[in-house]
């Protein structure tokens, strides 16, 4: 059964007006028009950057540095079978603690809390130092080309830097507030094709197997150690994801050969220093080959400093856990925003539910949210103002 909303708790009914529209990728289905009329009335300037079907909204309150930029996105995945679901997905739902549909945890609840975090902390500082602004889009879930990354090409042309961006993934493990991500590693993918010369397998030396040829390169690239990390990256890992030759029978010698891989990389590299390395490698086996390359995505780290610091003592206030940094799983928007911010961090809800039938978010920890995200507004804009 449904929960009554109430209105002592603003973020969890913000969250539950928009988990009930249903913005499957790459649709916003309103939600950027209902969270523009909330942000209007305290003096920001909406602009609708669109393209290719994907809406956008960039708002901003203030001129001034420092400028603090909360992004994410409102699309979301695909359902799942809604016989799987316990309620249905886009009717949000409470039960036993916890508010059920998709988009819960990512990232509708976090989108929510930015909105009241916002209205909070301008209430209380109408007047406060630097600006405060949303990058919004609805294409982070599908092919995020024409989400944030049109937005931050708009800014860069106009010369428009952010200071710092706190991208509202869930990025908590076990509880609100134990993990924030300041980091995350790059994804460089290939299409190797190996040339062979097809024959008949009962006369190998009238053909040139390319799976034999391969073989050692393959088990080369394998066996490298890129790197050994450093302080907040694990090693640079390469995987093989595909491998595909042959026509199906089992008397003839394939003429190509074709491989997907996928580099998770570190700052300790560029993605020319590892491509380097692999044609390198290939070129050393003496292969006939092609290599198409396809970066998904440059990694970033923001250090320990002033945003890290601001959000971590945020989380302190609030919860009272001492959070950790961490550069895992996979890629997000921030590697896009972190071209024209240099201090970039991720952080939301728990990540258990994220993409799964039965999507939740504990509803206790719903207006915590809000206050990490107006005490880190605090801690960032007001720390000159007189106690």
């Amino acid at each position: 059964m449904n929960a009554p909303q109430t209105a002592a708790l603003p973020t969890q009914a913000l969250t539950r007006e928009l988990i009930a529209r249903p913005s499957v990728t790459p649709q916003d289905s309103g939600c950027l028009e209902l969270i523009a009329a909330r942000l209007a009335p305290l003096g920001f300037v909406c602009e609708r950057i669109d393209g290719g079907g994907v809406s956008n909204l960039w708002a901003r309150r203030g001129t001034q540095s420092p400028l603090v930029v909360f992004a994410g996105h409102t699309d979301v995945v695909p359902t799942g079978p809604l016989a799987e679901w316990h309620s249905d997905p886009f009717v949000p739902t409470e039960r036993d603690g916890f508010l059920y549909g998709r988009g819960a945890a990512d990232m509708k609840s976090s989108l929510a809390a930015f909105v009241t975090a916002i209205e909070a902390f301008v209430a209380t500082h109408p007047d406060h130092t630097g600006s405060i602004a949303l990058l919004l889009t609805s294409d982070e879930e599908g092919d995020a080309t024409h989400g944030t990354t049109l937005v931050v090409e708009t800014l860069k042309a106009r010369g428009e830097t952010l200071d710092f961006c706190i991208v509202g993934e869930p990025t908590s493990v076990d509880t609100l507030g134990d993990t924030i991500k300041n980091g995350r590693r790059g994804s460089l993918s290939g299409k190797l094709t190996v040339k062979g010369v097809q024959g008949h397998i009962a006369y190998p030396h009238l053909a040139k197997n390319p799976i034999h040829l391969a073989a050692p390169a393959l088990a080369e690239l394998a066996a490298v150690t890129w790197d050994e990390g450093n302080e907040y990256f694990p090693p640079t890992s390469w995987q093989m994801s595909n491998i595909k030759a042959g026509t199906g029978a089992t008397n003839v010698i394939p003429g190509t050969l074709e491989v997907l891989f996928n580099f998770r990389f570190a700052t300790v590299h560029t993605a020319d220093d590892l491509k380097a390395k692999v044609h390198s490698i290939l070129d050393s086996h003496g292969l006939d080959y092609d290599l198409a390359w396809t970066l998904g995505g440059k990694p970033f780290l923001t250090p320990r400093g002033s945003l890290v610091t601001a959000i971590a003592d945020a989380i302190r206030d609030t919860v009272g856990l001492d959070t950790e940094l961490s550069t895992t799983g996979g890629t997000s928007d921030g590697r896009f925003i972190a071209d024209i911010c240099p201090q970039v961090v991720e952080f939301g809800p728990v990540n258990a539910t994220i993409h799964k039938l039965n999507e939740c978010i504990a509803v206790d920890a719903i207006e915590p949210l809000s206050a990490i995200y107006r005490r880190t507004l605090e801690n960032l804009l007001t720390a000159s103002e007189p106690a």
